[in-house]
């Protein structure tokens, strides 16, 4: 029997900060605390350390400086980048294309567009969930603004084609906006080779601070602001920086270009181990998202015959932390919105199980998930009518 541990398994949801980001974090809390908008010394040296977050942030994902606005996190800079692109060209049209699979930062954001006059294209995904760059292509008007897909996918990991939308999207002069929560730090990210104008990512999912985000404008993209008060962020963000959070994000993301390759390589090792285990030791159990383009710290399956929340709270009870899905909807009692845009019936949404491997996680943490795993399976079946249904049929079947 396996002996108990500790195994952090849910990192698409928050990742533990790291001891470097923490230690900057400290001193611009603790010493060098001054409002980065005085001019005397406190103040300069503020501005500084927010001047050398910024480069560090830029430098993550290709873009400049100057095209780098801090933001509360993920969801506020998707808000900023929907909301403020749709007002700022509403003169060439109301018409704005996303997909079905995106996170509520984003569809919540359209459905408040969608009650306030514009029209929203929500373009079909196949069974991996992934757009089409051709669906893209068919769904464009005259009319339409903007275009808004994800990078990689925060509940099935699946990598979407945003270089192929991107070159579509600059052809027809269209702005296009990519939610890089989950792929930043994950996959190469290069702003102008993706051909994005607008791209988000957060501090926490990169091992920096909560409360923090990017959002990355391409020069020259109109804005309108969704805050007034002050001139901060070239007026595209009002209020006073959270210097010690944009410090933070500033040193993950340094770190995070620093380790890029080992890192990436650890969290690949740890996922195909951990798909090979699962799929190897439970039957009645399906991969979801691509199987080979995904991001490298995500696995999620469907497991049949038992509900995802039952498995989750066996597991914490030994030790394992884990997710059925976005942490952002985790009191719903409603299946998936992504496995359900997939295609998968209900019943097999609802038996979802997301494991998203991080930094910190060895080899030893894997092979105890595997070895804990298809027991608390096979302790939640036997107590499933359905289950003994399913073992009755086939056993006919094979006689």
């Amino acid at each position: 029997m396996a002996e108990f541990r500790r195994v952090y398994l849910d990192n698409a949801a928050t990742t533990p900060v790291h001891p470097e980001v923490i230690k900057i974090m400290v001193r611009y809390m603790a010493e060098d605390f001054g409002n980065p908008s005085s001019i005397h010394a406190f103040g300069r040296e503020a501005r500084k350390a927010v001047d050398t977050a910024r480069e560090h942030a830029a430098a993550l994902i290709g873009a400049t400086p100057r095209e780098i606005i801090f933001t509360s996190g993920g969801t506020e800079a998707d808000n900023l980048a929907l909301r403020g692109i749709a007002e700022a060209y509403q003169d060439r049209g109301k018409h704005i294309i996303t997909s079905p699979v995106e996170h509520h930062a984003i569809l919540h954001t359209t459905d408040y567009l969608r009650r306030h006059g514009y029209d929203i294209t929500v373009l079909p995904v196949d069974e991996y969930g992934m757009v089409h760059v051709e669906d893209v292509e068919a769904a464009i008007r005259p009319d339409t603004i903007l275009i808004s897909i994800m990078h990689g996918n925060n509940e099935v990991g699946t990598i979407q084609p945003v270089a192929e939308i991107g070159r579509l999207a600059k052809e027809r002069g269209i702005k296009f906006h990519v939610d890089g929560v989950q792929a930043t730090g994950q996959v190469p990210v290069d702003v102008n080779a993706l051909g994005v104008d607008l791209y988000t990512y957060s501090g926490h999912k990169i091992y920096g601070p909560k409360g923090i985000g990017v959002l990355y404008l391409r020069q020259g993209t109109k804005l309108v602001p969704l805050a007034y008060g002050g001139s901060h962020e070239r007026n595209r963000r009002a209020g006073t920086e959270g210097v010690p959070g944009i410090v933070g994000i500033g040193k993950a993301a340094e770190l995070a270009k620093r380790d890029f390759n080992e890192r990436v390589a650890h969290l690949t090792h740890l996922r195909d181990k951990l798909i090979k285990g699962v799929l190897g030791s439970i039957d009645h159990v399906r991969l979801n998202g691509h199987p080979t383009i995904r991001l490298p710290n995500n696995t999620n399956f469907s497991i049949e015959y038992v509900e995802g929340e039952s498995i989750l709270l066996n597991l914490d009870m030994k030790g394992i932390a884990a997710s059925s899905g976005s942490a952002c909807t985790s009191g719903s009692l409603e299946p998936s919105h992504v496995l359900m845009a997939m295609g998968l019936p209900h019943e097999i949404a609802h038996g979802s199980l997301r494991l998203t491997v991080g930094r910190e996680n060895s080899d030893e943490d894997i092979d105890y998930v595997l070895e804990v795993l298809p027991g608390i399976v096979s302790k939640l079946r036997s107590m499933s009518p359905l289950y003994a249904d399913a073992v009755k049929a086939a056993a006919v079947q094979r006689t």
